[in-house]
């Protein structure tokens, strides 16, 4: 039996694009990787957008709680995504990196996550699903 690899999605408040990359790996590739997410400074909740967006594919994030990213969830992640360009993290990463470059939703309205969701799941597929 072979683990799955970890990917780990990187934001800064884990609120919204950490947390959104995660759920569409999770909802794309349940077989192929753990998904999971972290942030530099968690916020107290997920972001309701993107809460929202994802509810719409059929996967309830609302209960998930933004956390900090730790030297060991660094170390253990096969694939570390920085959805967030140039973040300063409290370790190495022990896998490959990938830096995405999304804007912060903090204060988007759901119909203006969607766009950003698509272009989220496109990534994906592209650099995590394709052979």
């Amino acid at each position: 039996m072979t683990t799955k690899p970890t990917v780990l999605f990187i934001c800064k408040h884990n609120a919204g694009r950490s947390q959104l990359g995660a759920a569409l790996l999770e909802l794309a590739a349940p077989d192929r990787y753990t998904a999971t997410s972290a942030g530099i400074t968690p916020a107290d909740e997920v972001n309701p957008s993107i809460a929202a967006t994802v509810g719409e594919l059929g996967l309830d994030i609302t209960a998930r709680m933004p956390r900090r990213v730790t030297p060991d969830l660094l170390e253990h992640a096969d694939i570390v995504v920085l959805m967030k360009p140039g973040l300063e993290l409290p370790a190495e990463p022990g896998g490959t990196v990938l830096e995405w470059s999304f804007p912060d939703p903090n204060s988007w309205s759901p119909e203006d996550v969607r766009p950003m969701r698509d272009a989220v799941a496109e990534r994906i597929e592209r650099e995590l699903l394709q052979p």
